[in-house]
């Protein structure tokens, strides 16, 4: 499964804000920031610190979509 971060950055356009806002308000690093949007996986922690910031929950900034290949 990947993950998918589209929500989350439509979020921030609809919202008016960067990701270095974001960064800023939810005391993460940009690093974490250019982790997601390259589509890795961040810590549970991090997602939460993200949902406490914009007052959201977690399946408003992310998704899984399931591979195409079977196993």
């Amino acid at each position: 499964m990947t993950v998918s971060y589209k929500k989350l950055w439509k979020l921030l356009i609809d919202r008016d804000m960067k990701k270095k806002d974001l960064a800023q308000l939810a005391g993460i690093s940009s690093f974490t920031i250019s982790k997601m949007s390259a589509g890795n996986n961040v810590t549970v922690e991090v997602l939460g610190k993200i949902c406490g910031a914009l007052n959201c929950k977690i399946d408003d900034i992310m998704e899984f979509i399931p591979d195409n290949s079977k196993e």
